[in-house]
C-alpha cells in the first residue's frame, strides 16, 4: 500500500512520505481483585505528508481499502493552506537500517487466557487485608512500514506488554496508594513479576506508619518514579521545537557544562527489548543513539525533519506520527544515568528490597520522594517545581521512620542537577525511561 500511495503522489507533488501502521491490542483489567474487562481490538491506518509548491499538507485514513488518489488529493488540498517549509526527505535503503530486536514471539503469541492468568496471579500475590488491588495487563503487536518519494523504505514488527498493579488502602481519612509496573517488549519472567510484587509490598509496608514531615532545605532522594518533576523540564528543554520557539533555557548552550559531571542523558531507540525501540523513525530516518547530555555537558537536541529543516540542521531520527496529523518530535528510550555507571538493560531491572537505592545511610533528616501530585502543571520549562507529595517517606539518622503526609517539595531542576549528591544502585525501567534514584541536596521541604 505504501508503494501504491507514493506512486500516486509522484508527479502530483514535489515530494511525499507515508506511514502505514497496524496495531492489535489485548487488554485485561482487574478491579478490587475481580476481572473487570478483557478484550481485543485492532486498528490500521495510513498517513500521507506531501510538499506541494513549497507548502506542507497531510491526510490520513483508517479505511479498510483506502483510495491512494483520493488521499493524495486531500493532502494536496491541505498543502494549499499549509506552512511553507523546505523538507529534505532521506533516501536510506532498508539494507542501511540498524538491526534491532523489536519483536518477540512469546508476546505476540500470548493468548487472552494467558494474560488473564497473569493478572489473576498478581491479584492473589498482592492481596492484603483492608486493601483494594487493581491490576491491568495490556499487550500490543504492531506492524509499521514507512517510505518516501526519495526512495527510502523501512519496515519492522514490534511487540510490547505493560503490566501495572496498584494497592489502595483507606483507613479513616487516610488514603494510601502504592503503584508499580513492568513494561517491556518481551513477556515478563516469573522473576520480573515477583520483583513487581516485592516492590509494591516493600513500599506499602514502609508507608503504614505516618510520621511528621520535616521542614527546611533538606537532602531528598527521588526514586525513579519520583523523578518526573526533575526530568520533565529537561525533556522539554532538549526538544528542537522548544529551541526554535525560543523558550528552551538550554538554547545556545551546546558544549557547555551545565550539570553534574557524572550525569549523562541519552535517547536510544536501539536499546534491545524495549517497546519504543525501532530501526527507523516514522519519517524514514535510520535510528541512532543521541547523546543529549554527556558527562554534564549539553550535547545536542532532538529533531524531526520539519524542525531540523527550520533549524538548518539534520533530523536525529525522532520523528513520530499517528494516522492523522503531521509528524512531530517524539522521544524513544530516555536513559538518565551516571557516566561510566551501570548500563540500562533490555528488561525490567528488579528493584532492590530497600527504598532509596542505598542513598539514605548518611542522611540525618530528609525525604524519599516516590510520587508527586500535579507533575507537568505550571511553567515546567523553567525547571522550577513545587508539588505536594503523593507518596514520600521521612529519613532520620539513615533509616526510614515512616510515611509523611501534608508536605510539599520545591526546587529548580537545573540548579539541583548541577551537583548530585549520589546515584542509587536501583537503576530500572519505568515506562520508557531508565534511571536510578538520585540524591539531591537543598530541596525545599515544607509542611502544609
Amino acid at each position: 500500500m505504501i508503494d501504491r500511495l507514493l506512486d500516486a503522489a509522484r508527479g502530483k507533488v514535489d515530494g511525499a512520505d507515508a506511514l502505514w501502521r497496524r496495531e492489535e491490542q489485548t487488554a485485561v483489567s482487574f478491579e478490587s481483585g475481580r476481572l473487570k474487562a478483557a478484550g481485543i481490538s485492532e486498528e490500521a491506518g495510513l498517513n500521507l505528508r506531501v510538499v506541494a509548491q513549497g507548502r506542507m499538507g497531510v491526510a490520513g485514513t483508517t479505511a479498510a481499502k483506502p483510495d491512494p488518489k483520493e488521499l493524495v488529493a486531500r493532502a494536496r488540498a491541505s498543502a494549499e493552506l499549509g506552512e511553507a517549509v523546505e523538507l529534505a526527505f532521506p533516501n536510506a535503503s532498508p539494507q542501511s537500517l540498524p538491526p534491532i530486536p523489536t519483536f518477540f514471539d512469546r508476546t505476540a503469541n500470548a493468548s487472552l487466557s494467558e494474560l488473564i492468568r497473569m493478572g489473576r496471579l498478581l491479584v492473589e500475590r498482592l492481596a492484603r487485608p483492608d486493601c483494594q488491588v487493581n491490576v491491568a495487563v495490556q499487550r500490543e503487536v504492531a506492524d509499521t512500514a514507512v517510505g518516501n518519494t526519495a526512495g527510502a523504505r523501512g519496515e519492522y514488527r514490534a511487540t510490547g506488554i505493560a503490566v501495572t498493579a496498584d494497592i489502595t488502602r483507606i483507613a479513616g481519612d487516610d488514603v494510601l496508594m502504592v503503584y508499580d509496573q513492568y513494561v517491556g517488549a518481551d513477556m515478563p519472567s516469573d522473576a520480573d513479576l515477583e520483583a513487581l510484587v516485592r516492590s509494591v509490598d516493600t513500599r506499602l509496608t514502609a508507608a503504614l506508619k505516618i510520621v511528621t514531615p520535616p521542614d527546611g532545605a533538606l537532602p531528598v532522594v527521588f526514586t525513579p518514579a519520583g523523578l518526573a518533576a526533575v526530568v520533565l523540564p529537561l525533556e522539554q528543554a532538549l526538544s528542537g521545537k522548544t529551541v526554535l520557539q525560543g523558550s528552551s533555557p538550554l538554547a545556545g548552550k551546546v558544549g557547555e557544562a551545565l550539570f553534574d559531571v557524572r550525569l549523562s542523558i541519552r535517547d536510544d531507540p536501539l536499546t534491545p527489548g524495549r517497546p519504543l525501540s525501532r530501526p527507523v523513525d516514522d519519517e524514514c530516518v535510520p535510528s541512532r543513539c543521541n547523546g543529549l547530555v554527556e558527562r554534564g555537558v549539553v550535547g545536542q537536541f532532538v529533531y524531526d525533519l520539519e524542525t531540523a529543516a527550520r533549524a538548518k540542521t539534520q533530523s536525529t531520527g525522532n520523528g513520530r506520527r499517528g494516522v492523522f496529523g503531521k509528524p512531530h518530535i517524539g522521544y524513544t528510550n530516555m536513559l538518565f544515568r551516571m557516566a561510566d555507571g551501570p548500563q540500562a538493560g533490555a528488561q525490567h531491572a528488579a528493584p532492590l528490597p530497600t527504598l532509596g537505592g542505598g542513598l539514605i545511610d548518611d542522611i540525618q533528616d530528609g525525604l524519599i520522594v516516590d510520587d508527586l501530585i500535579g507533575v507537568g502543571q505550571g511553567n515546567v520549562i523553567s525547571g522550577a517545581f513545587s508539588h505536594p507529595v503523593g507518596l514520600a517517606y521521612r529519613v532520620q539518622n539513615g533509616e526510614i521512620t515512616g510515611r509523611v503526609k501534608d508536605a510539599a517539595v520545591a526546587g529548580n531542576a537545573y540548579d539541583l542537577l548541577k551537583k548530585i549528591g549520589g546515584f542509587g544502585t536501583d537503576g530500572r525501567w519505568l515506562g520508557a525511561r531508565w534511571s536510578p534514584s538520585l540524591l539531591l541536596e537543598g530541596v525545599s521541604v515544607a509542611r502544609r
